[in-house]
Formats: C-alpha cells, structure tokens, sequence
C-alpha cells in the first residue's frame, strides 16, 4: 500500500506549491490537510516533512528569478552586479529578526502558538487587515514601483511583518510581508516579488533546522515520499508564482482576505465541533 503514501505526498506537495506564495497561510491549511490526510509516519518525521517540501517552493523561485539573484555576470565578461548584492543585503537585514527568533525559541513557539485557535484567528485577522489595508489604498499611488527602490528602512520594515508570521502560525509569511509591504506604500507585483526573494533565506534556514534536528536517517519510505513532496511543491510553485504575478497586476488582494476568513471561520468550527 506504498503508493497510497506516495499519493498523499502529491497531495500535500500541492498544497504547499499553492499555498506558500498565495498570502491564505500555508499552516493553515496544512493542519486541515494533516486532518484528512494521514500520512503513515511518525509524528518527528511529519513535523519535518511539513516544512522540509518548502525546499522544493525555493527553487521555483531560484529557478524563475535567477537573473535576478544572482549577483554574477559572465556574459560578455565577468562582473559584480552591485545592485543585485544591495538587495542581498536588504534581504539578509529583513530577515534576521525572524531568523533570530526561530533559532532561538522554534520549539516554544510550536508548544505555544501552534493550535488550530492561533492559526484559525491569525487567518481572520489578517484577512480583514487585507481587505482594510486595500480599500485605504484604492486611490492611492504605491511610493515604490521597484525593487531597487526598497531602502533598508523598507526591508526592516517589511521583516517585521515576517516577525510576526515566524511567531503566529496561520499569519501566512507571504502574506504578512505583503501586507506590511502595502501599508508603507510598495506596489503590489514588487511586494509580491520582494516576498518572493525573502523566502530563500527564510525557508532554507528553517528547512535546514527541522533535518539537523531530525538527522539523515531516513528510511527509504521517507525519503521517498520527502522527495515527491519536493518536486511537485516545485513544480506547482512554478505555475503558481506566475499566476500570481499576472493576476496582481490587475486585481487587489481582497479576495485572499475575505478566502482567508472564511477558512479561518471553517478551522474554528471544524476544530471546535470536534473538540467540544
């Protein structure tokens, strides 16, 4: 009965390539899944598995905003491209409040904060906060129209909002970096994009902290379905992210809100009819 675990790997593969750039919180539906979707495995493998699959959304970015990051030319001749490394900058100083915190308190913040009550009210408040934010900005015009625009100050500004999802599981990090992105004035698609590069660092650091706690000896069950998991998160992520980049050139992010406090109200009912 193998395949059926491999099946279900595809499945939450799925989940995390959609819902780790669209700002509707990852976690959240991750613990509906986990609800539904039994993995056969043990508890310290699926807690790594969860976080570990993000490696496969990494490289969909990597992969689709390689000129971008890579601060190397070798085109006609070799050279530094400074902006580039400015930006590396502005990427590594947004995220080490949140690096700071994971490092130091990740297994406290789980025990603590990491329950369908959390998760269930950070989606709605963070989706009422979207719908609010937008409607202030309907008229007017973004500050920042690119990202080599974004100043330190912006950066740090922005990694707080990611403070606050490293914290609060259900905040969703795209969408909490998004959403401090727009209250200072950063356009969309470059909110969107500097969220993008920002998960690099993030989802690297924390996806390598869960396998040094968990170790390298993986069966070959594991593995497997670890693997799987990561090469359909890729492969959605890809679709995703283009999606995502084209629709909001168009469109607000009130449609994420109000999803977001409808799945925050389905987590407490759900939740609550089974715990009462």
């Amino acid at each position: 009965m193998e395949y059926i675990e491999f099946l279900k790997a595809i499945l939450f593969g799925i989940v995390e390539g959609i819902t780790e750039w669209l700002p509707i919180s990852s976690t959240g539906h991750m613990i509906l899944l986990d609800e539904f979707v039994k993995l056969n495995v043990s508890q310290e493998f699926l807690s790594m598995f969860l976080v570990v699959i993000q490696l496969g959304a990494i490289l969909a970015v990597v992969l689709l905003f390689w000129n971008q990051l890579w601060p190397f030319s070798t085109k006609e001749k070799f050279f530094i491209k400074k902006d580039t490394f400015s930006m590396w900058f502005k990427i590594l100083a947004a995220c080490v409040p949140a690096a700071i915190v994971g490092i130091l308190f990740d297994d406290q913040l789980d025990a603590l904060f990491y329950n369908y009550w959390v998760v269930a009210l950070s989606l709605i408040v963070f989706g009422i906060l979207f719908i609010v934010i937008e409607i202030q900005n309907k008229d007017m015009r973004p500050k920042v129209t690119s990202v080599s625009q974004i100043t330190y100050k912006t950066a740090l500004w922005i990694g707080a909002f990611q403070l606050i999802a490293a914290v609060f599981p259900g905040t969703s990090r795209s969408g909490a970096t998004i959403l401090g992105a727009l209250m200072i004035g950063v356009a969309r698609p470059v909110a969107a994009e500097f969220t993008f590069y920002l998960a690099v660092p993030v989802m690297l650091g924390a996806s390598l902290l869960k396998l040094l706690k968990f170790g390298l000896s993986f069966t070959f069950l594991e593995g497997t379905l670890l693997l799987v998991g990561m090469v359909v998160a890729f492969v959605v992520s890809i679709v995703v992210i283009r999606f995502l980049l084209g629709y909001i050139r168009k469109h607000d992010f009130k449609v994420f809100g109000v999803y977001r406090i409808l799945l925050g109200i389905a987590v407490l009912v759900y939740f609550w009819g089974i715990k009462g």
